[in-house]
């Protein structure tokens, strides 16, 4: 969204209210962030401080009430509230939210009044226009009175997409009749490929301003009066800054493949569709090394900010006295197929006839990440680091207590022969398959942390 002051907000896309409302306001600690987290531990929503008053909440809603619990619960960390009526989408209109509201102005009116007359920021909607320019009229003027604060047009009916063209003249119609702020939206590609046609498409529709979203994922920098940038820079600076924030791999992937767009059978486009995590995009980004030095930075944060917050509460530490630690981690690339540090540590303690390793895994509340003890032979083994999962956090264990008694931890290049022969003579009998992972203390899942920059650090997606 851009304004007339020139100073952006930023829409984030739609989020559905079923999902928001059974979500946990979390501020982490460790990140300086704030999290919206599901009961399953994923994170549906993460913001920040300098976000605050740039971001607009978009959420996909069917009812009033709903709408009103989920506004409350985000309102003190965005910069607005705005209800998507214009998605054509199916996961959206048959849940009779996004364009099937344009069919109920009645139950528009009722969520839009009851937003705002029950939250402190401002309210808006977005909708697309209606199949006549009377109806359409008639609409936006009922929209006006609910008392929200500006309105969004798509100049597009519901059932046209991207290449029908946009209807600049019925936005300007609307925004000729209302006297609150009508913001034009659907001009991307054939109206605004630079940054100076941002506002030639205003002054086409006469909106207040306008609402960009296909040309500004194609490539950021559009906003820039300068000039598009080149967009390997505009993919380095967003990698860089999705890896200090821990965006999910996924989101990352996705949004990089819309950069690249018709470039996606390069070879770096092929890289790109195969990456499978966040380092395997870095690298495909010749980015590795800035990546393994991130997450070292993150890890030594979180420890700092756990010792810290031990000593302000003054809650005892855990007895460890015993345990042998190294700071290490489980990186599954790293191994053959099927074969992991746990099933070589428990294929030891069967032949050297003891008692199989028992696991004792904690999370850390904080910021959610885990940390495991493996006990064999009365001995006690834990990895100094602390992982996104369980299941992590009980290799890291099993390579301490492996690497402590110089054994092979079957990485690749020195498998141990006797796990390969046990695999082939009884390949559904895994030992460090999940039912010996079983053993291990239930945790809960982890969600992936978000990490803001230090007061004062420029980001890296400014300075261009």
């Amino acid at each position: 969204m851009f304004r007339t002051d020139k100073r952006p907000l930023i829409p984030l896309q739609e989020l559905i209210d079923l999902k928001m409302i059974q979500c946990k306001r979390v501020v982490n600690e460790v990140l300086s962030t704030v999290d919206f987290v599901a009961p399953d531990d994923r994170v549906v929503f993460r913001t920040c401080e300098r976000e605050q008053n740039r971001v607009v909440f978009q959420m996909g809603t069917s009812d009033a009430e709903r709408a009103l619990a989920v506004a409350r619960l985000v309102e003190n960390d965005v910069a607005g509230i705005d209800v998507n009526m214009g998605c054509p989408k199916e996961y959206s209109t048959k849940g009779g939210m996004g364009a099937a509201l344009l069919s109920d102005p009645d139950k528009i009116e009722k969520i839009l009044s009851t937003l705002v007359k029950g939250i402190r920021r401002p309210v808006t909607c977005k909708i697309r226009i209606l199949p006549s320019l009377e109806d359409t009229l008639s609409l936006v003027k009922r929209i006006e009175r609910t008392g929200i604060a500006a309105i969004a047009v798509h100049g597009r009916k519901r059932e046209e997409r991207p290449q029908h063209p946009v209807s600049c003249e019925v936005i300007k119609a609307i925004a000729d009749t209302l006297s609150i702020p009508v913001i034009a939206n659907g001009g991307s590609h054939d109206h605004i490929q630079r940054y100076s046609d941002i506002e030639d498409f205003r002054q086409a529709t006469a909106a207040s301003s306008v609402m960009v979203a296909r040309a500004a994922m194609w490539n950021p920098s559009i906003f820039l009066k300068e000039g598009l940038r080149p967009l390997e820079e505009v993919m380095q600076k967003y990698i860089r800054y999705a890896v200090q924030y821990d965006n999910h791999y996924t989101n990352t992937k996705y949004c990089l493949c819309q950069m690249l767009r018709e470039q996606l059978e390069s070879p770096q486009g092929r890289l790109l569709h195969a990456a499978q995590s966040s380092r395997e995009i870095c690298e495909a980004f010749g980015l590795g090394a800035f990546y393994e030095e991130t997450t070292q930075e993150l890890d030594a944060q979180r420890a700092k900010l756990s010792a810290r917050t031990s000593e302000e509460t003054g809650e005892p530490a855990e007895d460890t006295s015993g345990v042998i630690k190294m700071a290490v981690k489980f990186d599954r690339r790293a191994y053959p197929a099927q074969i992991t540090p746990k099933m070589c540590l428990l294929e030891w303690c069967r032949r050297e006839k003891l008692a199989q390793p028992v696991y004792e895994t904690v999370q850390r509340p904080l910021d959610r990440l885990f940390s495991s003890i493996v006990t064999v032979a009365e001995q006690k083994y834990q990895s100094t680091l602390w992982d996104k999962s369980k299941k992590l956090a009980e290799q890291a264990a099993a390579i301490v207590c492996l690497r402590s008694q110089g054994l092979p931890e079957g990485r690749l290049g020195e498998e141990s022969p006797s796990l390969h022969k046990r695999k082939r003579e009884a390949p559904d009998q895994d030992p460090g398959g999940p039912r010996a992972q079983e053993l291990a203390q239930p945790g809960e899942l982890c969600k992936k942390p978000f990490v803001a920059l230090g007061s004062g650090e420029e980001s890296p997606l400014e300075g261009w």
